[in-house]
């Protein structure tokens, strides 16, 4: 259990670095979301054939880091139109 959290704070600060910008995520959700990407990598990879979802494997981790960073960047699009539309109302 603490292997796959580290897992999903590595894949998460994975994600963050590699996607361009700044991101206004806290660690938690940074966290939150390389879990998240790192049950998808592992899941995939256990649907192909490569390994079992909770054993560390090149496939799953690379569809992990591409899987966290396209939630960080769904994540982020949701916090500005919350931001957005929270602004508009003052």
């Amino acid at each position: 259990m603490i292997g796959f959290i580290v897992a999903g704070l590595i894949i998460g600060a994975l994600a963050r670095l590699i996607k361009p910008g700044k991101q206004d995520l806290g660690i938690l959700a940074t966290l939150l979301l390389g879990l998240v990407g790192s049950v998808i990598g592992g899941t995939v990879a256990n649907l192909l054939g490569t390994g079992d979802i909770f054993e560390l494997n090149v496939l799953g981790f690379i569809i992990a880091v591409v899987a966290a960073v396209l939630l960080i960047g769904v994540a982020e699009s949701l916090i500005g139109r919350r931001r957005k539309s929270s602004a508009d109302r003052s």
